[in-house]
């Protein structure tokens, strides 16, 4: 039997300015554990958000027997990983109390804190922290970042219902009751974040990194092929598959950064070269960008290669927030919450299916990714609690009865997945309370308004 060579996570940490970050290999231990006990990878929590609630029937399964066989169209993307979801009915939303005119200032706001805003200082953050920060406080002190915060949209919306500040309807993430947590919607700043990297002023080369960025990545990559040699063939397949994700990400950001570019040279009467047309300009200044699929991914890929490089354990991606969004790359230019306003009216409640869809799909994408890559004796997302979910059960009546939540992972084995549970008395803060436990998360009192944690989540040991 092989002998792991455990390395202190600090000392590694000390020496990221200069390094790049390396997936999570056999040969390697975690610190943190005994040298006696076997190895185990850590567990990942992350949260993707869509606005505005589902159709019901496009959304929630037939029956329990179904689920694994036939899921409901909404959630066909998921397919490939059916047997590693768990969807549940009957999570309750926190009650909308003295905000009955503010829906949408509390569908995100609520989301991860389950808790409402001070009704005594409503023009003011005053709410309560979220979980994916309580969960970045008890795991941050092992990773460079505590936690990673993306969104697609600018979080600048301004509305204030039931004059409540308007901070509310754009953030999810609280790091204390009274201090918001920005999300990044560049994905050059992202990745820079993960990999300690700084922008230049000059000297940047074709792909928009500088030459000393471009040095360094060349100078780990010659140093992996010379720890390459010394690693199983398990080892050498995922260093290989690390490697050409890395790649890969930087090759899609430079394309959309070349893309926008090319755009805003158009814009400007400018004739773009004919190299550079392969494919329609993306606008990631949302709503003007028409392919906000490929934008999406891309911040999934780097929320994948945050969780696979242990730069993080907790990440939140906001996909679209309240208002002001729309999908043409979908055939329409109408906005989501104008259309989930639909009385019934069939192309309406189609618009609203299709949406929901897509949001899904983009989810899809990122735990199909995660199936993918190998960790330990499984995938990366065996060691993850992936969570997307919306604010709303039905944009059409703003109903918070039964909230909709996909839950991918098992979170190393803790969570009993491959079900639809249809009848689960619960509430939000319940549920919140209930995935940071099976993170191993301590907790000194519930998370919002949860009084009990949800005994069928949980695997049986």
């Amino acid at each position: 039997m092989s002998k792991h060579t455990i390395i202190n996570r600090r000392t590694c940490l000390k020496g990221m300015g200069a390094a790049l970050a390396l997936p999570l290999l056999d040969v390697m231990g975690w610190a943190e554990a005994s040298e006696k006990k076997a190895f185990k990878p850590p567990v990942r929590l992350g949260f993707m958000y869509m606005p505005h609630g589902v159709i019901m029937d496009q959304f929630w399964p037939k029956d329990a027997e179904s689920f694994l066989t036939s899921p409901p169209p909404a959630l066909e993307s998921l397919r490939p990983v059916i047997d590693q979801c768990l969807l549940m009915k009957g999570i309750a939303g926190v009650s909308n109390g003295p905000y009955r005119g503010a829906p949408h200032a509390l569908e995100l706001s609520t989301w991860l804190t389950a808790a409402l805003p001070d009704p005594d200082k409503r023009d003011e953050i005053s709410i309560s922290i979220s979980a994916d920060q309580i969960a970045a406080n008890s795991l941050g002190a092992f990773t460079a970042l505590p936690s990673l915060e993306l969104a697609t949209m600018p979080q600048t919306w301004k509305e204030n219902q039931a004059g409540l500040n308007e901070a509310y309807y754009s953030h999810c993430s609280f790091r204390s009751p009274t201090q918001a947590v920005p999300a990044e919607t560049n994905p050059r700043n992202v990745l820079n974040r993960l990999f300690n990297k700084k922008e230049q002023g000059s000297g940047l080369t074709s792909n928009g990194m500088s030459s000393l960025d471009r040095s360094m990545l060349d100078l780990v990559i010659g140093g992996a092929r010379d720890l390459r040699r010394t690693l199983s063939q398990t080892d050498q397949r995922k260093l290989d598959q690390y490697l050409d994700s890395v790649r890969s990400v930087e090759r899609r950001i430079a394309a959309i950064e070349m893309r926008q570019k090319e755009a805003a040279l158009e814009k400007s009467g400018v004739r773009p070269s004919r190299s550079h047309k392969t494919a329609p300009p993306i606008e990631i200044k949302i709503p003007e960008g028409d392919k906000r699929s490929e934008y999406m991914q891309v911040m999934c890929d780097l929320n994948v290669l945050a969780f696979q490089t242990d730069t993080t354990r907790v990440c939140t991606y906001i996909g679209s927030t309240p208002n002001g969004v729309s999908y043409p790359e979908l055939g329409f230019k109408d906005q989501h919450h104008s259309q989930t306003h639909h009385n019934g009216e069939k192309k309406k409640v189609d618009k609203v299916a299709a949406i929901t869809k897509f949001n899904i799909d983009q989810f899809a994408y990122m735990v199909n990714k995660m199936h993918s890559l190998q960790e330990g004796d499984g995938t990366l997302l065996d060691n993850c609690i992936m969570m997307w979910g919306s604010g709303l059960e039905d944009g059409d009546r703003h109903t918070r009865a039964n909230l909709p939540f996909i839950l991918a992972g098992s979170g190393g084995g803790a969570i009993n997945t491959g079900r639809f549970l249809p009848d689960v008395k619960g509430n939000q803060g319940d549920l919140l309370t209930t995935l940071l436990t099976c993170a191993g998360i301590p907790l000194d009192r519930p998370v919002g308004i949860a009084t009990k944690q949800i005994a069928e989540i949980p695997a049986k040991s």
